[in-house]
């Protein structure tokens, strides 16, 4: 059960990824390859965010622009911040991680 709620989180994110412009990346401003690498990274932190306990990843936005990660959103505790945080710049892909999580307890 576990493992197909994160298939289906991660399937819902890669739409999201191809229908939302939230990041408004130009196709002149990236290749199709890095566009497909960053959906990869997006899809997986997400994934591994919906799998752990400590994070709300429904409250946290992840966007990938050549492998520079964008965290917003937000956090309960500072922990869950510094998780989200950690789990993104442990991700395969990642080049840096800008986190912009807002604590609201």
């Amino acid at each position: 059960m576990k493992y197909v709620r994160a298939l289906t989180f991660a399937a819902l994110a890669g739409v999201t990824i191809i229908t939302a412009t939230g990041c408004s990346v130009a196709r002149d401003q990236q290749s199709v390859g890095s566009y497909v690498d960053d959906s990869g990274i997006t899809a997986a932190i997400k994934t591994k965010m919906a799998e752990d306990k400590t994070v709300a990843a429904t409250s946290i936005s992840v966007e990938t622009l050549n492998g520079t990660v964008q965290l917003s959103g937000f956090a309960k505790s500072q922990a869950e911040k510094d998780r989200a945080d950690a789990i993104a710049r442990g991700s395969k892909g990642v080049r840096d991680v800008r986190n912009s999580i807002v604590v609201r307890p």
